[in-house]
This record gives C-alpha cells, structure tokens and sequence, in this order.
C-alpha cells in the first residue's frame, strides 16, 4: 500500500528525543510498517508535500502532531479532511487530537485532561475487530502520557482500546469513524518522551490498522449533484 505519514517534527530536533528516537517518530512508524510504500513529510515541506494529487494517490495517511498545531495550513487540513472523505484512510496518533484535520472531521472541540508519565493498561474492547487481530486481552506500557475522559468526540463506531492508567483514569484509547468513503482511526499512545512505537504490540495496533483503513472506494470531488430521474414519471 502507498502510506503517507506526517510527523510535525518539531521535538524530534530535541536531544531527549532523539535518544528516544534516533531517526524521528516518523521513522520509527515507517520502520513499523516495512514493507510498505512509504513516503515521510514533516511541518518543514509539508506545503508542498500534501497536496490533492498526493493524496489522491495516497491508501492510507498517518498523522502525529503535537505542539504545531497551529502551524499546518488550513489548506493541507482541508485536503486531508477531503481525501478523507473520498475514501483515504488515515490513522491519527497521540496529540493528533488537537490536529486541524482531526477536528475537521470530528466537529467537536476534541478536548481532553492529560498527565505526563503514567503507567497504563490497553484493553482490547473488540476482540473480533480487525485492528485488535493477535493482540492478548490485554497489554502493558511502563511509561506513556496519561489521557483521560472527558474525550470531547462525537460517538466513534468502535471502541476498540480502552486504556487505564496507574493514577485511576480510564480513555478511550482507540476509536474508529466513518466520513464518507474514509476509515479513521485514532490512537492513544505515542509520546515522544517514551519509545511507545518500538513496542511490539503497538506496532501490530498500527500495521492492523493500516490494512483496516485501506479504501474500499473511492470517490470524486464532493459535490452535490442535481440528477436525472431514473424512471420515467407520469
């Protein structure tokens, strides 16, 4: 498949984060998905790299982000939120929450309480999906960054992750959605401090993904057609 991730990039310049992730968050997802056709942009090219062509030849989009928000052109966030709906799948990871796409597509404010540095818990809530296939009941990771409910998002799906953390909070780890043609999903974990995306069974959420988001059809530019009767009328 042809996946395109997107990596804000901007902590991965920090040295406590390169001790995590030599070759930036984007490259240890494109690790993850060896095998695949995979292309990598960052906030620095992300302008010329997004584009209506790109995506359009895209299967499946990933996005982290986290303190650039703001950055992203609204007009990358609107062809994303559009490729979306015509049928790419995109996977958002982490603070992607807050991402301008994810908020597109969601229509709610996305809001939610955080904690950093917490022991956390990822039940699998849909044993039979296909996201959660080989996956055990359940799985640990010794240090992630706490989110917890009030997930401020309009009624996903599936529910496929639900996280607990050591300090009581419990989240809505993994949720899918549909827009138009599109499969979305979003996942939890992904700090940057901790090396979340080395970890096995997080590498199999994301890949399982992947072939979960992987468009079904594809649709042409969103317009809203006058048509034909396809019967005749008396």
């Amino acid at each position: 498949m042809k996946i395109l991730i997107y990596n804000e990039g901007v902590h991965d310049k920090e040295d406590w984060v390169k001790k995590v992730y030599p070759k930036g968050i984007h490259g240890a997802l494109a690790e993850a998905l060896s095998g695949h056709d995979v292309t990598v942009t960052t906030l620095d090219d992300a302008e010329e790299v997004v584009t209506e062509e790109r995506l359009e030849n895209t299967d499946v989009m990933l996005w982290w982000g986290h303190c650039a928000h703001d950055k992203v052109s609204d007009r990358v966030a609107r062809c994303v939120a559009d490729a979306v709906r015509r049928g790419m799948g995109i996977i958002f990871l982490h603070s992607a929450h807050l991402s301008k796409p994810f908020r597109l597509l969601m229509g709610t404010s996305c809001t939610l309480k955080w904690r950093d540095d917490d022991r956390e818990r990822l039940w699998v809530a849909a044993p039979s999906h296909p996201i959660a296939a080989g996956l055990p009941e359940h799985f640990e990771l010794a240090h992630e960054e706490m989110y917890g409910e009030f997930f401020d998002i309009p009624h996903p799906d599936e529910t496929v992750f639900i996280g607990w953390f050591a300090g009581g909070e419990v989240f809505r780890s993994g949720v899918t959605f549909t827009r138009g043609a599109g499969h979305i999903f979003y996942f939890q974990p992904g700090h940057e401090s901790f090396p979340t995306y080395y970890d096995v069974n997080i590498v199999r959420v994301i890949r399982n993904a992947v072939a979960w988001a992987a468009p079904i059809r594809r649709t042409g530019p969103l317009v809203c057609p006058n048509t034909a009767a396809l019967e005749e009328r008396k």
